[in-house]
């Protein structure tokens, strides 16, 4: 297992996270709340002057810096002091926002890495159904209101269902117009069928479960990467730090054993 972890790309980028803030707890950063003396680095007020420039969109004067070391000075003492005194413990909205910095850690370096054109690329081969342009769908659907009834009924030739004020036939539709009445998951599921004569399914939507039957299908096209890349590359990063934070939590989750009485 420590193998295995050991040439895990995202172990290192957890163990450097983990080595910062342990470097910063030993030379008195505010992790170290019994320390009395607080040391105000010149990375630490670049840091503060970068904020200010980021929010106000311009640099600080000498007078706003001035007051936002101040300010930032009082935060410090009073976060130290609330350490000191044990006041985090017990306090869920603490509690919530450590477990998000430690999921922001695991995603961090994708929110600022520059993906190639071949990843997206291969992104976009992956997912193309979701960017497809044009496109319709003729289709037949039988309602049930549980997976297993649908699924019993699933083998027969002519399948009945239960009542649902949603029509039986849908006369070529795009896939937007299929997602606004049956939701975007029923949409997303019935473009990923293969159309043919017999009845697919079930799939999913925002009422139940649905048997669905082609009737005829127009297939669209999906547009060149240099045409969508930056909704491709927002899509790529998004799915890409959810990955990240899922392995990262994953690896971490296996060091701890739980006992629920």
């Amino acid at each position: 297992m420590i193998r295995k972890l050991l040439r895990d790309p995202l172990a290192h980028f957890l163990v450097a996270g983990a080595a910062i803030w342990g470097a910063l707890a030993l030379t008195g950063d505010p992790v170290d709340p019994a320390s009395r003396t607080i040391e105000l680095s010149r990375e630490r007020q670049a840091g503060i002057a970068f904020g200010f420039e980021r929010m106000m969109g311009r640099p600080p004067t000498d007078a706003e810096m001035d007051a936002a070391i101040e300010r930032w000075v009082r935060e410090e003492v009073l976060y130290r002091e609330a350490l000191r005194l044990g006041l985090e413990d017990g306090d869920a909205v603490v509690r919530r926002r450590l477990a998000t910095k430690m999921d922001e850690l695991a995603g961090a370096e994708a929110e600022v890495v520059q993906p190639s054109d071949a990843a997206l690329e291969q992104w976009l081969v992956a997912h193309a159904g979701e960017y497809q342009r044009g496109g319709a769908v003729s289709f037949e659907q039988i309602y049930f209101a549980s997976e297993d009834a649908a699924r019993a009924a699933s083998g027969t030739e002519s399948p009945k269902g239960e009542a649902i004020s949603l029509p039986r036939s849908v006369e070529r539709k795009s896939r937007e117009e299929v997602a606004q009445v049956f939701g975007q998951q029923f949409a997303d599921a019935l473009w990923q069928s293969t159309a043919g004569p017999e009845w697919q399914g079930p799939i999913r939507s925002g009422y139940g479960w649905h048997l669905i039957r082609f009737q005829q299908r127009e297939e669209g096209h999906t547009p060149p990467l240099a045409e969508i890349r930056e909704r491709v590359e927002a899509d790529w990063r998004s799915a890409t730090i959810a990955e990240r934070r899922r392995r990262a939590y994953a690896l971490l989750r296996e060091a701890y054993t739980i006992d629920v009485e």
